[in-house]
């Protein structure tokens, strides 16, 4: 626990970070979503990275690498100019920041953008993160992936006073 990470770095995306980030994503939600959603949700939830699909959903938006030493350790992206579709951190480095830095850069280029807020739909997991943040909770959902339902929260956050 109180072991200093060295400096973190941020980067594009490119194609041939997909089976990392796949990586990244399944031992995120294995080892971090445990206490909020089932076995059987979770299994269903990380069979999203297998495929060509997650890739595709990669590239389509604007998606960040934070790197340790050159290696990948998390990511997020960036649907269009409002919305984090993504923001997944290695277990072996979360509390650690990376989340934090991630979202730092979303909400930067969100507002370079021309973004006035930016919504997210946070897993239970994630909730109290990004409301530490200043997003505030604006509806509660239900959502079918791989035929098992997961309720998440879309969560709102005004950009302009950072502006």
């Amino acid at each position: 626990m109180g072991q200093t990470l060295p400096k973190p770095a941020l980067r594009p995306f490119l194609p041939e970070d997909v089976p990392l980030l796949a990586a990244i994503f399944t031992a995120s939600i294995e080892e971090l979503t445990g206490e909020d959603y089932s076995e059987v949700q979770q299994q269903a939830w990380m069979e999203l990275a297998e495929g060509e699909e997650f890739g595709k959903r990669l590239a389509a938006d604007l998606t960040l690498i934070a790197t340790i030493e050159g290696s990948p350790v998390g990511f997020a992206s960036l649907r269009g100019n409002d919305h984090i579709r993504m923001l997944y951190v290695h277990p072996a480095v979360s509390g650690h920041g990376i989340a934090s830095m991630l979202v730092d850069a979303l909400e930067k280029l969100a507002g370079g953008r021309g973004a006035q807020s930016l919504t997210v739909d946070a897993s239970d997991t994630a909730e109290g993160f990004f409301a530490k943040r200043g997003y505030t909770a604006q509806q509660r959902n239900s959502i079918t992936v791989n035929d098992e339902w997961l309720a998440n929260t879309t969560m709102k956050k005004t950009l302009g006073a950072a502006r």
